[in-house]
C-alpha cells in the first residue's frame, strides 16, 4: 500500500453487489452495495474516451473520489487497467485482460503496485463460459485466486435481462491482495466483460 493512502471501512465488507445504472445513456455508472443494501461506492465510466477512464467515489454525490482506473492503450482487448489512489496519485495495482484467451474464457491477471503478478480473476466453469458466448442470459461465475491458487472471492452474475448485477462474496482476506483491487475487479466485470460480449 502506498504511503499516505488509506483503506476505509467500506473496503472491509465480506460481500458486495455491483449494479449498473440502467438509465445511463452515455458512459457507464455503477452502484456498489454492502450486505445491508447500503451504497458504499459509486463508479462512473467516462464517455467518448479512446482510453478507459473510471472514477470510484465514496458516495453517489461524488463528493470524495477514492480510486481511478485508467488504461494506457487505446481500445485494446488485452489492455492493462491501472488502479490509482486518488488522494495520493500512487499506484494500487493493475489488471491485465488476457484478450485472446478471453474469447473462450474470461481471464485477468492481477498485479501489485510494483508490477508483480499476485492473483487471477477468471471464469469458474469452462462449460458456462462457452455457453455464455452463445446464449446472452447465461449467468457467469468468476473466482479471484491469490498467487498460490487459493480462492479468496467468488463473483456471481444475477439472471436479469434488463439490469446487469454481480454479487461478490469474499471467503477470507489475502495479505497479498489489496482489498481495493477486489472492489475494482467487480466494477471492471460489470463495465467491461458484458460490453465486450455484446459487441462480439
Amino acid at each position: 500500500m502506498a504511503a499516505g493512502s488509506e483503506i476505509g471501512a467500506a473496503f472491509t465488507h465480506r460481500q458486495y453487489t455491483f449494479r449498473r445504472k440502467f438509465w445511463k445513456i452515455f458512459g457507464g455508472a455503477f452502484h456498489v452495495y454492502d450486505e445491508a443494501g447500503n451504497v458504499v461506492f459509486y463508479a462512473k465510466q467516462a464517455a467518448f474516451k479512446l482510453r478507459e477512464d473510471f472514477k470510484i467515489f465514496a458516495d453517489e454525490g461524488m463528493s470524495r473520489e477514492l480510486l481511478r482506473i485508467k488504461t494506457p492503450q487505446i481500445l485494446d482487448i488485452s489492455a492493462t487497467y491501472n488502479v490509482l489512489d486518488s488522494a495520493t496519485n500512487q499506484p494500487v495495482g493493475s489488471f491485465k485482460r488476457k484478450g485472446i484467451k478471453s474469447i473462450v474464457i474470461d481471464e485477468w491477471t492481477i498485479h501489485s503496485q510494483d508490477g508483480k503478478e499476485i492473483g487471477k480473476l477468471t471464469e469458474k466453469s469452462w462449460v458456462f463460459a462457452i455457453l455464455s458466448r452463445f446464449i446472452q442470459f447465461v449467468p457467469q461465475t468468476y473466482v479471484i485466486l491469490a498467487a498460490g491458487g487459493k480462492e479468496v472471492a467468488m463473483i456471481k452474475q444475477h439472471f436479469n435481462p434488463w439490469i446487469l448485477k454481480y454479487t461478490m462474496t469474499l471467503s477470507e482476506p489475502s495479505p497479498s491482495l489489496d482489498p481495493r483491487l477486489l472492489v475494482t475487479a467487480g466494477i471492471l466485470l460489470a463495465a467491461i466483460e458484458r460490453r465486450q460480449q455484446q459487441m462480439g
